[in-house]
Order: C-alpha cells, then sequence, then structure tokens
C-alpha cells in the first residue's frame, strides 16, 4: 500500500497540489479502512462551467479545488458492483464523523470532494454503469483509475532530467531511458501497413503486347 500512496501523491503533487498525508503510522486500535489517505489542496483551481466528470482525468484536476483521496491499490481486482457490495467497509471513509474531521482541517467549512482511486472499473458499460451509481450512492464523488496516474507519471517523466529527490520518479526515468516504456497513442494509432497490390497491365498496352508476342 506504501507504494501505491506514493504513487498517487506524485500524480498529485506534478499537477501543482498541495498533498497532506493524514497520518504516517497504523495504530492497531483504528480501523485503517476509514482512514483518509491525503487531503489535497489546488492553490490556484481554473475555474469552469459545469460539473466534474465522475471518471477523472488529468486534465480534469485542474478545475478540482480541494479533495479527500483514498487509495485502493487491489491491483489484481476490478471494482465491480459484486465487489463493491461485499465491502461495506470500502466507504467508511465517507462516514459523518471521518468527513468532519477533514473539513477541520482546512478550518473553512468549504465543499470538500471525495475521490476513490481505484484500481480498474468494469470493462462491459452495463457493469461499469452499475459500479459508477453504486459509488455514487455512497457518497463517492469522483474516482480516478490507477491506469491514468501511472500513465500521466510516466508520460511527464523526461529521460534527461535527474530526479533525484523522488526514489518513484528516478526510477520511471531509468526505465523510460531504456526503452521500458511505449509510445501508448503511436502504437494504438499507428497505421496498419497494406500488402501492395500488383496491377497488371492491360492487354491492350504496348508491353502486354510484345511481351505475348515473344512468347
Amino acid at each position: 500500500m506504501a507504494v501505491s500512496e506514493t504513487i498517487v501523491r506524485e500524480f498529485f503533487e506534478s499537477h501543482g497540489f498541495l498533498v497532506h498525508q493524514r497520518r504516517k503510522y497504523v495504530s492497531p486500535r483504528a480501523r485503517s479502512d476509514e482512514e483518509i489517505d491525503f487531503l489535497v489542496l489546488n492553490p490556484r483551481p481554473v475555474k469552469s462551467e459545469g460539473a466534474l466528470p465522475f471518471v477523472l482525468s488529468s486534465p480534469d484536476l485542474a478545475r478540482l479545488e480541494r479533495a479527500i483521496v483514498v487509495v485502493k491499490a487491489w491491483h489484481t481486482e476490478t471494482f465491480s458492483p459484486a465487489r463493491l457490495t461485499g465491502t461495506p467497509e470500502l466507504f467508511r471513509f465517507v462516514e459523518p464523523t471521518v468527513f468532519k474531521r477533514a473539513q477541520r482541517f482546512f478550518g473553512d467549512g468549504l465543499p470538500l470532494t471525495k475521490i476513490l482511486v481505484v484500481p480498474a472499473l468494469p470493462a462491459s458499460d452495463g457493469a461499469r454503469e452499475a459500479s459508477v451509481s453504486l459509488l455514487r450512492s455512497k457518497g463517492v464523488e469522483a474516482v480516478i483509475p490507477f491506469r491514468t496516474v501511472l500513465a500521466d507519471l510516466i508520460a511527464a517523466v523526461e529521460p534527461n532530467r535527474n530526479y533525484q529527490k523522488s526514489d518513484l520518479l528516478q526510477t520511471l526515468r531509468v526505465l523510460k531511458n531504456y526503452d521500458f516504456f511505449r509510445e501508448p497513442q503511436m502504437e494504438l494509432f499507428k497505421p496498419r501497413r497494406r500488402a501492395r497490390k500488383v496491377v497488371k497491365p492491360p492487354a491492350d498496352l504496348p508491353e502486354a503486347n510484345e511481351a505475348g508476342a515473344g512468347a
């Protein structure tokens, strides 16, 4: 979990957020599932009309002002409706008592977006919509897929920079320098080569007639 939290923290910091970690220890008497992992504040949010989408992408972060963030790094799991229904402790972070403690940290009572970082949502449209509806009904206001977080960090890292103050970014830089990451968009949208068609000359051309006469 510590590695996943580090990745998410770097993600928000790379977009200019101030990030506060609620705890750096695990109490044997506390229910760790109810704790909030991060409180994030965007000092220069971009004002725009319309609500944020439920599934956030990297460009959407500029419109986010402040949020509570919980990281669920179940990387071998998909947040299907069955998985969500069978894991009620997942939603403890949106309980009023936990949420009020987070609001007291900011001290002004302004709204906080409740964000859940998830490994993946279901691929099929029906199951995906069911998962989103269930998450909304429990009080979750936005999710960020872990793939979005990783893809954003990988794209932002430059091989010719030395990220000595971040072990994570330095590791990504080394992997990128040795071509362990491909350009996903280039691979995805690269046109396939088509087989060249051999066009036979019409019979009335001189070349074709000469070849026929010589035969």
